[in-house]
């Protein structure tokens, strides 16, 4: 310059903003890839880090005729998928109880049936409980494909440290957008409001408004318009459901064999449910020398 000073440098301060415009230009070109891509299957998986829905070939998961002992669970849940497959209103589900009772498999189950009556196949994607924080970012990603999605997170729950679930709740109810009416959430979890009883109480004996600060914590499973609980099933609904699965694989042995060998099964696991029902078929098949296909 004339008065010999130096110019001020402004390439730390240019940089930076090139570097956003190239991202939203970037973005922009890519959204329609993307909504394409998400019309290519029938499953997805979320990855937080990447933002990115990664297609899902073959979903591990059982037939609903092969689901017993949730009768009123499973009616109410698939009418429940039906309705918002239809385009017609439905509300967020939350599968809560018993380990083993077949709450994953059931909404996996359900997403099938209602994929192939719909019109326009209803998709499932799946988001780990890890990625919770970024589930505002799937919203965006989904909120103007013209298909409806059911997001679906497994195990779903929260520690002390843990305040995500804050995030949670905006994006079901009460955020500014509001959950888009083209997506449902169905989460599943042993604890039916999400989060430990001890976790519950610390929160209780340290607040200073005791049943305000409950308050806030349990609304989380309120967002949910849908709760369907899972209990431990009886001897007779686990003799059942080996029965069915015997039945439908065409396991030829005696019955009478099979329900003592059953019995022994679950007394040395010490539970009955439908995964330790599926697990002694998968032993009983291996021992009569048959695949379960």
């Amino acid at each position: 310059m004339a008065d010999g000073t130096q110019p001020p440098d402004i390439t730390g301060q240019v940089l930076p903003l090139l570097e956003r415009i190239a991202r939203a230009l970037e973005a922009q070109a890519s959204a329609p890839d993307q909504a394409a891509d998400l019309l290519s299957a029938d499953a997805f998986i979320w990855n937080g880090d990447t933002a990115t829905l990664m297609p899902v070939k073959d979903v591990a998961r059982v037939d609903l005729g092969l689901l017993h002992g949730i009768d009123r669970a499973r009616d109410t849940l698939q009418e429940n998928t039906r309705r918002f497959a239809a385009g017609l209103p439905a509300n967020n589900a939350l599968l809560w109880g018993a380990r083993g009772m077949g709450k994953s498999s059931l909404v996996k189950a359900v997403h099938a049936r209602a994929a192939a009556d719909a019109q326009t196949p209803l998709a499932l994607v799946e988001i780990h409980r890890e990625d919770i924080s970024s589930l505002p970012r799937l919203m965006t990603q989904l909120r103007n494909v013209d298909r409806r999605f059911l997001i679906f997170c497994d195990d779903l729950s929260f520690d002390q440290a843990d305040r995500s679930y804050k995030s949670l709740k905006a994006v079901l109810e009460g955020g500014i957008e509001g959950r888009p009416a083209n997506v449902l959430f169905y989460a599943t979890s042993n604890r039916r409001h999400l989060m430990p009883r001890d976790m519950v109480d610390n929160e209780r004996q340290r607040a200073i408004n005791p049943t305000e600060a409950v308050e806030e914590m349990v609304s989380l499973s309120d967002r949910f318009g849908l709760w369907l609980g899972f209990h431990q099933c009886s001897q007779d609904e686990y003799l059942e459901m080996v029965r069915q699965y015997v039945r439908h694989y065409s396991l030829n042995h005696p019955w009478t064999d099979i329900r003592s060998e059953a019995i022994e099964w679950t007394n040395t696991r010490g539970a009955r449910s439908g995964r330790v029902a599926w697990q002694f078929v998968q032993d009983l098949a291996a021992r009569l020398g048959r695949t379960l296909e």
